[in-house]
């Protein structure tokens, strides 16, 4: 098959061309070559060629649930009640259901991998542990799947003072998450992480220590929730950087949200991000569900509740945009395609010219989800790819622009 006249964006070439369109041959489930488009008179693009998207930040145990929970509002911990509450109804089969909904969708957009988080306020392992191996084998060669254990920090709190938390809670979550990560098909991008929501924590350093002492003898890696808020005070995302550095586990974390980052003065931000960079810790912001939560509801929001994203670029952060919550008790809205994300993220952020930012949807998180094929398109590469009707870098954000046919193989994608 020939893909005629496409554009490639620079972000996501693996060839150097000075050509801005080019032909495209595919054979045998892989890109064979690529060449610049020859016309008369001069290629007319026909549209926007972009690997396959990588979506490292969901939640799809808990998605489309929320015409039973409700709305928070704007209230992070309301929403965490109101998840707490429904989480005690959810069953096998309803939990299967919102999984295997969330993942037609994403694979229809043109999504190949995902990391979701999973519940885990037990030191057993939650229902959704189960249904998520079962769909990660079932959708195995269509989408790699992840997963993060999410539970409060607190939570390993070896010293608790108030003796509530079980014996050996933290202990038996890395267990359990080892034994997962043991059995994923590491050549097809599936892991099992080991996670934490953090935010402003009372000796905030020891119980992040505990929790790096547990990756590090059961040989995981981290996906930390932190700093979901605007207070000044919440600073655990420097304090992760430097814990990072101290334990040598450089290029084994990953941050979600960091929403406070941008109340920080610049000079304090620029300083954490540079911590960042030395640790070589991956960046995730959650446009949607940050500016949903995030900032004022009895009037109109100033604050906007998205880290700093070109501020972690220039001091060398990888960083990358992806879904988080959709149809929950954290973010009634939203949809798995995560195009329709990337463009609230750009106009919120004002990331400009936006095409040298599909990297955040592509590139990025494939490298720092470990995937076998980094999102380069190149000959060679897997023709795993989304051609979009964008003919331009203005028309990625626009609704025609991102009408898709999704290829797979090499092949042209029939849902």
């Amino acid at each position: 098959m020939q893909l005629k006249n496409v554009m490639i964006p620079d972000c996501v070439r693996g060839f150097s061309s000075d050509a801005t369109v080019f032909d495209v041959d595919l054979e045998h489930g892989l890109v064979a070559g690529i060449r610049p488009a020859q016309a008369a008179d001069g290629p007319v693009v026909a549209g926007t060629l972009l690997p396959c998207l990588v979506d490292t930040h969901v939640h799809i145990d808990k998605t489309f649930v929320v015409t039973q929970t409700g709305a928070p509002d704007g209230d992070l911990f309301k929403a965490i009640d109101l998840m707490a509450t429904h989480r005690a109804t959810w069953t096998a089969d309803t939990i299967h259901t919102r999984m295997q909904r969330a993942l037609c969708e994403a694979y229809a957009c043109g999504t190949r991998a995902m990391r979701t988080h999973l519940d885990w306020v037990e030191p057993g392992p939650p229902m959704a542990l189960g249904v998520f191996e079962r769909l990660r084998d079932a959708w195995r060669d269509r989408i790699a799947l992840q997963c993060v254990s999410l539970t409060a920090l607190d939570l390993f709190d070896v010293a608790d003072p108030r003796g509530v938390i079980p014996p050996g809670f933290g202990e038996q979550i890395a267990q359990a998450v080892a034994r997962v990560d043991q059995n994923c098909d590491r050549a097809r991008g599936e892991a099992a992480l080991l996670g934490a929501f953090v935010y402003r924590n009372e000796r905030l350093a020891a119980k992040l220590q505990t929790i790096f002492d547990l990756a590090i003898r059961h040989d995981l890696q981290l996906d930390f929730h932190v700093d979901e808020g605007l207070d000044l005070d919440a600073q655990a995302l420097g304090v992760i950087a430097e814990l990072t550095i101290a334990n040598h586990y450089q290029g084994k974390v990953t941050c979600g949200h960091a929403c406070s980052l941008a109340m920080q003065p610049m000079a304090a931000a620029v300083q954490t991000l540079q911590r960042c960079a030395r640790a070589g810790m991956h960046l995730v912001s959650l446009p949607s569900t940050n500016l949903y939560l995030q900032g004022a509801w009895d009037n109109t929001p100033v604050e906007r509740g998205i880290t700093r994203l070109k501020e972690a670029q220039a001091q060398g952060v990888s960083t990358s945009i992806a879904t988080d919550n959709v149809a929950d008790g954290f973010y009634p809205y939203g949809s798995y395609d995560l195009l329709e994300t990337f463009g609230l993220g750009v106009q919120v952020a004002h990331l400009s010219p936006a095409d040298t930012w599909l990297q955040a949807i592509t590139t990025n998180p494939a490298r720092a989800m470990g995937l076998g094929w980094d999102g380069r398109i190149a000959a060679g590469c897997p023709a795993d790819l989304v051609l979009l009707r964008s003919r331009n870098r203005f028309e990625l954000l626009t609704a025609a622009g991102r009408e898709r046919r999704v290829i797979r193989a090499g092949q042209f994608l029939r849902i």
